[in-house]
């Protein structure tokens, strides 16, 4: 009986042991590892009391969980594991009352001034088409298939044309 004792706690041991030795391995690649809503301080500066739901849609995204027993709860949750690392959780609560923001709580906390996103919008002056001729016909035109040249040939004709008097 001592024995099976034995070697059960030596295969324990040597099952730790590996994944200790496996976790700690040099020159491994450890994939970082992101989960849930991307949430930062200026998505959180956003919010403002009395803003709508879908307001919040746009600015915050999908909440991660809405509860079905608390509809005016939407709460945000975003995991972050660099490769290796401790793994970091930041969560963030908003509480509807009706359609507006009645209260946020968690890892962030509103700034008590309106923030602005400046704008990243560049405004590009383009130059006026000249439309005189399609593309179908400057492309005709280098080809020699112009057909400004066969206006001139029917003018020419229509002016040769003896006319008939009654």
């Amino acid at each position: 009986m001592r024995k099976i004792i034995l070697s059960l706690s030596l295969l324990s041991l040597s099952l730790t042991s590996c994944s200790t030795v496996l976790n700690n391995l040099p020159y491994v690649y450890k994939i970082d590892v992101n989960q849930g809503n991307m949430i930062d301080q200026t998505m959180i500066d956003q919010l403002r009391p009395n803003m709508t739901k879908r307001q919040v849609l746009y600015v915050m995204g999908s909440p991660m969980l809405v509860d079905f027993f608390h509809q005016n709860r939407w709460d945000y949750i975003f995991s972050s594991k660099k490769g290796g690392e401790v793994r970091e959780q930041k969560t963030v609560s908003i509480f509807f009352e009706g359609d507006q923001i009645k209260n946020i709580q968690g890892d962030f906390k509103p700034s008590a001034e309106p923030v602005l996103k400046p704008s990243t919008d560049k405004m590009v002056d383009v130059p006026k088409r000249d439309l005189e001729k399609t593309l179908w016909e400057t492309m005709a035109g280098w080809f020699g298939y112009d057909d400004s040249n066969d206006d001139v040939k029917k003018e020419v004709e229509t002016a040769q044309q003896p006319t008939v008097m009654p």
